[in-house]
């Protein structure tokens, strides 16, 4: 399990569970890495501002993760972590790599406007 303060994504039901009863969903699938840990502490500190937006983070090591790695907005990314941006259960943008906050929150911004 990642150690972040996000909630935590740890199977399939969970994450289908988690995209339906949220209308806007944010999912960081990574590891404990340099890469990931600063978007995962991105979302952390946004989501007092972002009261809109559900965050989550997802191991992609675990079997789960296979629905985030298998989206065709993901297939070809070469970089941890893959970001996922849903809306309304549809994903709306996906990122791979490290971001700057300013890369997420033009994202959420464009994408989950209040």
């Amino acid at each position: 399990m990642l150690q972040t303060k996000l909630e935590h994504v740890e199977s399939v039901e969970q994450l289908r569970e988690f995209i339906g009863n949220n209308e806007k969903v944010a999912v960081c699938c990574g590891r404990m890495g340099p890469m990931c840990i600063p978007v995962y502490k991105i979302m952390e500190a946004l989501t007092a501002q972002y009261t809109h937006v559900a965050f989550f983070d997802m191991d992609f090591d675990i079997p789960a993760a296979n629905q985030i790695k298998g989206l065709p907005q993901c297939v070809n990314f070469m970089g941890l972590p893959f970001t996922v941006y849903y809306k309304k259960g549809a994903v709306v943008a996906a990122t791979s790599s490290i971001q700057t906050k300013a890369q997420v929150t033009a994202l959420l911004d464009k994408h989950f406007a209040p």
